[in-house]
């Protein structure tokens, strides 16, 4: 499936000082979510994309939840603002150059977008584990990407 989702014209804003402030709390999550699998309430991975104009290895912490059927479940909420988180990008990019880490261990994955029935099944699983993500689903019109990740 195609990684298609548009920004939207409402959500959340980002502003510069929350971005290098998520930078650095990127760096500290990430070496407790490799080791633990876990950060804050919710299973968390680190996912490693490359970047869609640098070509530059990109680390991300992410929560994550369990896919029907094997794999993960991740989405491109960025806390319910109008734009994709830029990990969006580069997964749609390459989505056959992705690893995820958590609990010690490193996965190869193909990521795939879900559409239609299939991501409103997700979806229903997502916000019955954490409502967060439909809180943050109100506060933007974008339809907030699912990604289903799984082992390659």
């Amino acid at each position: 499936m195609t990684f298609n989702t548009p920004s939207g014209t409402r959500g959340v804003s980002q502003p510069g000082f929350f971005t290098r402030f998520l930078k650095m709390f990127n760096k500290y999550s990430a070496g407790r979510i490799r080791k633990t699998g876990k950060f804050g309430e919710l299973p968390s991975l680190v996912l490693t994309t490359v970047g869609s104009k640098s070509g530059l290895e990109r680390k991300t912490p992410l929560a994550y939840f369990p896919a029907d059927g094997g794999g993960w479940l991740i989405v491109a909420s960025y806390a319910g603002a109008a734009k994709n988180p830029a990990w969006y990008y580069n997964l749609a990019a390459h989505p056959d150059r992705v690893s995820i880490e958590f609990g010690g261990r490193t996965e190869s994955v193909v990521a795939e977008q879900l559409h239609g029935p299939e991501r409103d099944a997700a979806w229903r699983q997502i916000i019955a584990a954490s409502q967060r993500f439909a809180d943050y689903q109100d506060k933007t019109d974008r339809t907030l990407p699912v990604i289903r990740l799984t082992s390659r």
